[in-house]
């Protein structure tokens, strides 16, 4: 093997690690990754979201306004009586749900033959 193949190969290796760590940065909290799988549902208000992911209150919030603020969630905001805040992904969010049904193919394969 010579070695500019060498460090061709070596140098594509350690670009591809890297933007995986970015992103599973960016997604990769377990809270991150409950809200943003129950988004791919459609639009979700506060307490709908709450109750479906067991987080607290203020996880949630923090979680929320982490995900609006990388762009992946927008937040809606209803002022009838009573005032109701809603969440839903963004373009770059749903662009995530092909990424989740990967995951869930692997898990499936994978994780059940764990279990045996």
């Amino acid at each position: 093997m010579s070695s500019e193949v060498f460090t061709e190969s070596a140098g594509a290796e350690e670009e591809g690690p890297c933007a995986i760590v970015e992103s599973l940065e960016q997604i990769g909290s377990k809270w991150r990754l409950v809200v943003l799988h129950e988004l791919q549902n459609g639009e979700r208000r506060f307490n709908e979201l709450k109750r479906a992911t067991d987080a607290s209150s203020r996880t949630l919030s923090r979680v929320l306004d982490d995900l609006q603020e990388m762009g992946f969630v927008e937040r809606r905001l209803e002022e009838d009586a009573p005032v109701a805040t809603y969440y839903q992904l963004t373009d770059k969010g749903e662009s995530l749900c092909p990424v989740f049904d990967e995951i869930a193919c692997w898990a499936d394969e994978w994780l059940a033959a764990c279990d045996d």
